[in-house]
């Protein structure tokens, strides 16, 4: 059986790059985000459900993010509607992605992770984290990123010093070469544990 890694951070914390850290070491890793994209995409299981709740975000046979975010933001009613169609979408994509594997360790990004409680089921959480100036440059230099948006990305999770405070490892984004080093920690020290 995996040890099942959770990994998650506030945004602009680095997660991505981190993520790909445990890749490049060998490490399955399951995205939630990823998972979302494949849903809504032309095809995708949460196509057909949100076209019957929410038919003026279909676009060409696929979700459109934009105008989810445009009916969202107008009715924030919404976002419990969506939630209910995909998030066992997204749960039964990653239990398949773990029924499917037989490493020792897998990695499952998650972005709210703690907002969820999938602590509760996860068998350890790293946590991403960097210093708030950071944090704010690195979102604000995105492309279309607003203040606003990035205050409303911040209202609905978890503070950064409470996902610090719940982690069972933290990973340091300031350098690549930390995080690395952290990774590698984190890897060495579940394989001691799993295998003692």
């Amino acid at each position: 059986m995996s040890f099942l890694l959770g990994l998650t951070g506030s945004i602009g914390m680095g997660k991505t790059t981190t993520a790909q850290m445990f890749a490049d070491l060998g490490v399955p890793v399951w995205d939630a985000d990823a998972a979302v994209h494949a849903l809504y995409a032309r095809g995708g299981a949460a196509v057909a459900p949100v076209q019957e709740v929410l038919p003026e975000v279909i676009v060409n046979g696929a979700v459109s993010r934009p105008l989810l975010k445009e009916a969202i933001t107008a009715d924030p009613l919404v976002l419990a509607t969506l939630e209910g169609i995909v998030h066992p979408l997204v749960a039964a994509d990653r239990s398949a992605f773990i029924a499917s594997h037989d490493d020792p360790v897998l990695l499952l990004d998650i972005p709210l992770l703690f907002e969820i409680n999938a602590d509760a089921w996860l068998d350890a959480v790293a946590v991403v984290s960097v210093d708030a100036d950071t944090q704010r440059a690195r979102v604000l230099a995105r492309q279309d990123m607003t203040e606003d948006q990035f205050a409303n990305i911040l209202s609905r999770q978890l503070p950064d010093d409470e996902k610090r405070a719940r982690a069972d490892y933290l990973i340091p984004t300031d350098t690549l070469d930390g995080a690395r080093a952290a990774v590698q920690h984190i890897l060495t020290d579940i394989r001691s544990k799993t295998y003692a």
